[in-house]
């Protein structure tokens, strides 16, 4: 309890161990440590912070790099002082802090948390991370593996880990990526060793204890009624039927008989692999008997209730068939299970193939018709046959699962995608979904079934999707179509591709279909398209905007204008279908031509964000053309945020922009983004004394907040461009960056 003014003048002097137990009474005395974390942050990572800006508290951003820097080997606690505390553990007492973790490489993080010393370190972790990363991956071992089962069960199934992502991984060990993504859903196999030093896991164990007490319960309550209709029947001397009779001495009871009983049946205990999993040879529930498969009690559809209804038990130990719509076999529950679940066993390889398969199975069962796989019948899963239908997966045990799903960079095979297609069924908890160029081609249909599916799901929480490759296998317009057909529950939606499909004789470049198509009415509110240099038709994307009532945020990105009214159409069709839009982004598409609908746009008086990005705006403008635009700005109270970046607007056209804050503007205006638009020091000044002039005429008072500045030419003259800065931040929030203009200048120069 020392004073505040001797406080503040010892917590500089304090180690992080000593710092972190001061915060609270720094906080009582109303003194903040910040300035202490951010240059602790200098001092030992020497790195600027990315997303500087973004950063709200430097002790959480510090000690979280901290944990990772020391995790991975790259940090000595012993190369400063205030780092080398003996009463300091580095992982143990950063680790409440930890909400974003980030695995690489050969996973020997994964081996380091899971070790027994840092037993209480994992703890920690599965209360504050949110946010699992995996970057780089190389093949790993068995033991690795085990390593990594053990980190994903208390952190996802036990924790609260709500995403995972993975990065970089050109060439995945399959067995890996499904470990990872099945883990990830909330499903685990029987099969797999599910040790915690050499023991069940506890989390596992009191929920089987649990279900345990309640199957108890459950029988004590069945006997009690019993007991009652047996006492009611012998006080009326009702006469018995024989083969009611006959069928209480074999031990079970007739479901009329049962009917009293409120309570579902006996259910297994969900985490059985916890308990097998302190044997060393690996569990499985599944054996051959008279060469037939035997799926026992705990893994069947229907569970039965053990000693009063034996005559049912015979039926179990069969494989169950019956027969579907199209009059072939139904898909068999642990068919689908092994499906999801089978790791491959250890090959140079990597790949599913026959010998990855759970011995005495049917490879061809196992990649071309694997039971309850949502693809079925799509011409790009280039599948030979499959069952029909699509199972649930509600006969297999599920742990918690992550809400965020995203891959980055990582090769999916056709066999990945239906793998992924089988886990999006029936992920209810998914509630975001990002494929980055994962190389899906034709195999988008797979991805496309299984999210269908889901729809399909009462629970479903899936809002949004964002798919992005290097090759599109269909038009964007109609893959939107496809999407939002399928999925119409959706919120957010984003589709990006960099180049046509290598194959153009077999894509055309209209598709009629497409402006026919009705499509569902959807709960959009977010739509993103980045077209691969593809035309766009206001026609195509018309049954999109009409079924898109809801929609407030539209990108369009690398469009070509067909023709010089196809803007003015869609503007048109945007003003008709949704009333709603808010914020609208043109990235990359040459505007130089289509200034009265860029005028219209400004003039817009719902629009709050617009977003002209790299358009050429003003490429063959007069300045007649800018002095419309700051006019209209002028003119217009309801719009927010204006971004012009890439657009050559340079020093003189930058001085102009001030006057859309001058004494008679009743502009709304807050954000400007005038970022890689050749401006240099002499200009930026001239516009803060120029933006000064109209402040101090309007006393003091304008709505400008924030100023983006981007990959400008300020390193030009640093000492004109920091008096530049230093006026401007007394104005307004400034967000610029160190950029090296003469890097780029060729740049700018071949596109002159």
């Amino acid at each position: 309890a020392l004073p505040g003014h001797l406080l503040r003048g010892l917590l500089p002097l304090l180690t992080v161990f000593h710092l972190e137990r001061a915060e609270g009474a720094a906080r009582r005395a109303g003194l903040s440590t910040q300035p202490i974390w951010r240059k602790l942050w200098d001092d030992v990572m020497k790195t600027r912070p990315p997303n500087l800006e973004s950063v709200t508290c430097w002790r959480k951003k510090f000690l979280e790099t901290f944990f990772s820097n020391v995790l991975h080997g790259v940090l000595d606690v012993s190369s400063d002082w205030r780092l080398n505390d003996r009463d300091f553990s580095p992982l143990l007492h950063s680790s409440p802090h930890v909400s974003q973790l980030t695995l690489c490489n050969m996973l020997q993080g994964a081996v380091e948390l899971t070790a027994e010393h840092n037993r209480r370190v994992l703890e920690n972790l599965a209360g504050s991370l949110r946010t699992l990363k995996f970057q780089h991956l190389l093949s790993s071992d068995r033991s690795i593996r085990r390593s990594l089962v053990l980190l994903l069960h208390r952190l996802i199934h036990h924790g609260s880990v709500s995403q995972v992502s993975m990065y970089s991984w050109p060439v995945p060990d399959t067995v890996l990526l499904v470990l990872i993504l099945s883990m990830s859903a909330g499903f685990w196999r029987s099969g797999n060793a599910l040790v915690y030093h050499s023991s069940p896991c506890g989390l596992c164990r009191e929920e089987d204890e649990a279900q345990s007490l309640e199957s108890a319960q459950e029988q004590a309550e069945r006997g009690r009624c019993n007991e009652h209709e047996q006492s009611s029947e012998n006080q009326k001397g009702s006469p018995r039927a024989p083969e009611e009779a006959g069928a209480e001495k074999n031990g079970y009871r007739a479901d009329a008989r049962l009917s009293c009983v409120h309570s579902e049946p006996r259910r297994p205990p969900r985490n059985q692999a916890c308990k097998e999993a302190s044997s060393d040879v690996p569990c499985d529930h599944t054996s051959t008997r008279g060469g037939s498969r035997h799926v026992p009690d705990q893994l069947s559809c229907q569970p039965v209730l053990r000693k009063t209804r034996r005559r049912l038990k015979s039926a179990v130990g069969k494989k169950r068939r019956c027969l579907g719509r199209s009059g072939a076999p139904c898909a068999d529950p642990e068919d689908l299970y092994d499906f999801v679940f089978t790791v491959a066993r250890e090959d140079n390889s990597g790949l599913l193939n026959k010998n990855s398969v759970t011995e005495g199975e049917n490879v061809e069962n196992w990649t071309s018709s694997s039971p309850g796989s949502p693809c079925t019948g799509h011409a790009g899963c280039k599948r030979r046959g499959g069952s029909a239908g699509i199972f649930s997966l509600k006969a297999a045990r599920r742990f918690r699962s992550v809400s965020t799903l995203e891959l980055f960079s990582i090769p999916l095979t056709g066999e990945m995608c239906r793998t992924l297609s089988n886990l999006l069924s029936s992920w209810v908890s998914l509630e975001s979904l990002v494929l980055s160029y994962n190389g899906l081609g034709a195999n988008i249909s797979c991805i496309l079934s299984g999210l269908q599916a889901l729809s399909c799901r009462s629970d479903c929480r899936l809002r949004v999707v964002r798919l992005s490759d290097v090759f599109s296998h269909v038009l964007c317009l109609e893959l939107v179509r496809r999407i939002l057909s399928a999925f119409p529950q959706l919120h957010t939606l984003s589709v990006s591709f960099d180049l046509k499909n290598q194959l153009e004789g077999n894509r055309p470049e209209g598709n009629p279909s497409c402006s026919e198509a009705e499509i569902p009415e959807s709960c959009l509110e977010q739509l993103e398209i980045r077209f691969p240099r593809e035309p766009l038709h206001t026609v195509f994307l018309l049954p999109v905007l009409k079924a898109s009532k809801s929609l407030q945020q539209l990108s369009l990105d690398s469009a070509t204008l067909p023709n010089s009214q196809e803007l003015g159409l869609l503007l048109e069709a945007l003003r008709e279908c949704n009333p709603n839009l808010k914020k609208l982004s043109f990235h990359d598409v040459n505007l130089a031509e289509h200034q009265k609908e860029v005028l219209l746009l400004l003039q817009d008086p719902v629009l709050q964000e617009i977003t002209f990005s790299f358009c050429r705006l003003f490429e063959s403008s007069t300045a007649a053309f800018l002095s419309e635009i700051i006019n209209t700005v002028k003119r217009n109270s309801s719009l927010k945020s204006l971004k012009l970046p890439g657009n050559r607007l340079g020093n003189h056209r930058l001085v102009a922009l001030a006057d859309v804050f001058s004494e008679d503007s009743s502009s709304s205006l807050c954000q400007l983004d005038v970022s890689s638009n050749c401006i240099k020091p002499d200009g930026l000044l001239e516009f803060t004394k120029k933006l000064e002039g109209h402040i101090q005429r309007r006393g003091g008072q304008i709505p400008f907040t924030h100023l983006r500045l981007f990959q400008n030419w300020l390193d030009q003259d640093a000492e004109t461009a920091q008096e530049a800065l230093r006026r401007l931040k007394a104005v307004c929030s400034v967000v610029n960056d160190s950029w090296d203009s003469s890097q780029a200048f060729a740049d700018y120069i071949s596109v002159m």
